[in-house]
């Protein structure tokens, strides 16, 4: 990892000096601008409990900059990307904006904008190129959400190679994040951990063992908190006039940490949330998925099966713990990371199933429909009782295909969620999406 950082280091000291006449014409010619414009509509109905709040309401109206550089026509090529986003309120309440994930908050209330940024410098040998800078993973082991008005964010190194045919090999290092509903960056956690990390490191490997195979590994280290292994497999069999079938299998193996691994550390508050074994705190979690997707032309079923294993909850970056930082709200690489909930409480078993139809196939394309059912059952409680919850899913996507709002994307997000271990949930999500290109 620190040879990473030292490429990471010369990217960002060498970009100056890269950028001559010469070299810049390449930086400059194959650069790309686009506005991304996002109007977001965001209502949680809390359907039981007293306490605040009864419901969350916000509707706001986010402008994302996105600029990507080439890269310098040398052996080492250097480049630098950029991006700048504000969010605007457009209807909110002092009532409606408790427990928003949404807004950030000043003085209890949501603020009326609020802007971030960042900038990632880059260099690219071959078929491997380094970043460092704002990053949005899209992993196994790490999902930047996007669920909200903006998305969450992070800062940190990280280097791709996909050298060998086949083959591409993952590897970085990540310091700090910036939540959805945040303008401050903080440190990194499990959920319920209320003390910092500044040190998630990772790397894995994506092998297409075949067109129709491919077979995942990655591991990670949230320092005083956890390590995870992930192993992956996905298979399309082709079945001819039948459609397909695929098949994806997951598995995570999740142990304590650095303090995480002893009584004083998680005393400190290097902990998860939760149940755990003896009321400990301490991750110690396997989880593993079987998901079977028929499709046959514009319908597609899945089926499948997801199970938590005793001792902790399934665990990955989480920053809700973290104090006034306005970081909750995390992605995981799960199917049973839904609308509302996600499924993962220890003990937790898990049947899911959903069907999918692409409206193209009955020539109205850029449409797209679902509906997804979920019921999780033997949740392990302090009490000693298992508890069980359900949800069901609906979404709703159209992107106009052609005239003046060619490329406009309008959504919706339904979801129902009833649960004897978290609050009962009804949930909508309407969202509006524009990129206009710049460059």
């Amino acid at each position: 990892m620190k040879a990473t950082l030292n490429v990471l280091s010369v990217v960002t000291g060498g970009l100056g000096i890269a950028l001559s006449p010469l070299a810049s014409a390449d930086f400059l010619s194959d650069s790309k601008a686009n506005l991304g414009l996002r109007n977001f509509y965001f209502n949680n109905d809390n359907r039981d409990g007293s306490a605040a709040p009864s419901k969350t309401e916000e509707w706001g109206q986010a402008f994302m900059l996105n600029y990507q550089s080439g890269f310098t026509d040398s052996t080492v090529g250097f480049g630098l990307d950029a991006v700048g986003m504000l969010g605007i309120i457009l209807d909110s309440s002092a009532a409606r904006h408790v427990g928003s994930s949404m807004i950030p908050t000043d003085d209890g209330k949501a603020l009326d904008n609020w802007a971030r940024g960042g900038a990632t410098a880059k260099a690219r040998f071959a078929k491997s190129e380094a970043r460092y800078g704002y990053l949005r993973p899209n992993l196994p082991i790490l999902v930047s959400n996007d669920g909200r008005l903006l998305p969450q964010s992070f800062e940190g190194g990280q280097v791709t190679s996909k050298d060998i045919d086949n083959l591409t090999l993952t590897g970085g290092q990540l310091q700090h994040t910036t939540g959805r509903g945040s303008s401050d960056r903080s440190g990194l956690a499990a959920a319920g951990g209320t003390r910092e990390s500044n040190k998630f490191n990772y790397a894995g490997a994506d092998y297409q063992v075949t067109k129709d195979l491919m077979v995942q590994y990655y591991y990670a280290n949230l320092e005083d908190y956890y390590q995870q292994h992930f192993a992956g497999l996905m298979h399309v069999l082709p079945l001819g006039d039948f459609g397909s079938l695929k098949t994806d299998l997951r598995y995570f193996k999740t142990t304590s940490d650095g303090k995480n691994s002893s009584v004083a550390g998680r005393a400190e508050g290097y902990k998860i949330g939760g149940y755990t074994k003896n009321g400990s705190g301490e991750i110690d979690n396997n989880t593993w998925s079987a998901a079977f997707i028929y499709s046959l032309g514009g319908h597609a079923i899945t089926a499948g099966y997801q199970q938590v294993s005793d001792d902790s909850n399934f665990a990955q970056l989480n920053q809700g713990g973290l104090a006034n930082k306005g970081e909750g709200g995390s992605s995981l690489y799960l199917y049973t990371d839904r609308t509302v909930q996600t499924f993962i409480q220890a003990g937790e078993r898990t049947a899911f199933a959903q069907y999918a139809y692409d409206f193209a196939a009955l020539g109205v394309p850029g449409l797209k429909a679902s509906v997804m059912y979920l019921k999780g059952e033997h949740i392990l409680t302090a009490s000693g009782n298992d508890a069980s919850e359900w949800e069901r899913d609906i979404s709703l996507d159209y992107v106009v295909q052609s005239g003046t709002f060619k490329n406009v994307g309008f959504g919706w997000r339904n979801g129902v969620s009833r649960s004897e271990v978290a609050r009962d949930q009804d949930q909508n999500r309407v969202f509006v999406s524009y990129s206009i290109p710049l460059m």
